[in-house]
C-alpha cells in the first residue's frame, strides 16, 4: 500500500499542475512532458492512422476522439453534471538539428493559422511559441511549440489542445468536421499522444460511500482495477478498460473522485490514458 502511495502521490502532483504547465512555465512544461517521454501507446489503438487520400493527403481515425465521446456518454447516463472537458495532443519534434529549424516549422504553423493569437516568450534556456483561437461558441483552442536551449540535439515539443465547459451535440460534431481533421494533419508530423478528459459533480443528497461511487463508474467502463489510491474522502484508480485505446503502462484509464461532504456534491474526473485537468 505504501508503494501504491508514493507513486499516486507522485501521479496525482504532475496532474494537478498539468494545467499550469500548458501555460507560460515553459520549465515546468519539459519536466511534465518529459515524464511521458517513455510511454508506449498500444499499436491497435493509434489514433492518428494515417491513410492515403488522393493528392498525397491524409485521412486520421477518429479513435482519440472517439474516447472523449465514450466518457461523455458514461457520465451523463450516470447523471453526473459534466463541468469541462480537454482534448490533448502532444508530439515530440524530433530530426530537427537547431532551433532555427523549430521556428521555421512555427512559422509554417503561423502562416496556416493567421487569425490565432501568437505570442513568444525566450530565455537563455528556453524558446516558447504560444497560439491561442479566436473566441469559439463551444470551445477554445491552444497551439504551444516549445524547444530547449541546450547541447545537441534539440529537445523540442509540439501542442494542441481544445476544451470546453459543455459538452453537448454541436461539440460532438466539431471532431467529425473536416475542418478539424485538416488542422490535426496540418500540425503534427507523425502520430501524436492523444489524452482526453472530462470534470464533472455529481450531486450528494444521499450519503454514498465514495467507494461505491468509483466501483460502480469502474463497472461502466467495463474497466479492471490496476493501482489505488483510497482515503474516506478522495479516491483514485487506475484501470484497463477495452473501450480505449491510448494506454501507459498497460494502464488506459483513470478516475479520481472527491468529496466536498453530504449536500455540496462529490467531484467526478475521468481521463484516458490518464487525468491532465486538476481536480
Amino acid at each position: 500500500m505504501k508503494r501504491y502511495r508514493t507513486f499516486f502521490l507522485c501521479l496525482i502532483t504532475v496532474i494537478i499542475f498539468l494545467p499550469f504547465v500548458i501555460g507560460n512555465q515553459y520549465t515546468e512544461a519539459v519536466k511534465g512532458l518529459n515524464l511521458f517521454q517513455t510511454e508506449k501507446a498500444d499499436a491497435s489503438g493509434a489514433f492518428f492512422q494515417k491513410k492515403a487520400q488522393g493528392k498525397g493527403g491524409t485521412l486520421f481515425s477518429a479513435e482519440g476522439v472517439q474516447d472523449l465521446a465514450k466518457i461523455g456518454t458514461v457520465l451523463q447516463a450516470e447523471h453526473i453534471l459534466l463541468k469541462n472537458w480537454s482534448f490533448y495532443a502532444r508530439e515530440q519534434l524530433t530530426g530537427f538539428t537547431s532551433e532555427k529549424e523549430v521556428q521555421e516549422y512555427a512559422d509554417r504553423l503561423q502562416r496556416k493559422f493567421p487569425d490565432w493569437n501568437w505570442t513568444i516568450k525566450e530565455t537563455s534556456q528556453s524558446w516558447e511559441l504560444t497560439a491561442v483561437s479566436p473566441t469559439s461558441e463551444h470551445h477554445k483552442e491552444m497551439l504551444q511549440i516549445m524547444a530547449t536551449r541546450t547541447k545537441q540535439p534539440i529537445n523540442a515539443y509540439i501542442v494542441y489542445r481544445v476544451s470546453g465547459e459543455e459538452w453537448n451535440q454541436s461539440t460532438k460534431d466539431y471532431f467529425t468536421t473536416e475542418e478539424f481533421k485538416d488542422k490535426l494533419s496540418g500540425i503534427f508530423r507523425g502520430k501524436p499522444t492523444v489524452f482526453s478528459c472530462m470534470k464533472g459533480v455529481v450531486s450528494d443528497k444521499i450519503d454514498t460511500v465514495l467507494s461505491k461511487k468509483v466501483n460502480h463508474l469502474l463497472s461502466s467502463f467495463k474497466a479492471k482495477e490496476i493501482e489505488s489510491l483510497k482515503e474516506e474522502k478522495f479516491i483514485s484508480v487506475s484501470a484497463a478498460s477495452p473501450m480505449f485505446t491510448e494506454s501507459i503502462n498497460d494502464m488506459n484509464v483513470q478516475i479520481g473522485a472527491r468529496s466536498e461532504g453530504l449536500g455540496e456534491g462529490t467531484t467526478i474526473i475521468v481521463g484516458t490514458p490518464i487525468i491532465t485537468i486538476e481536480y
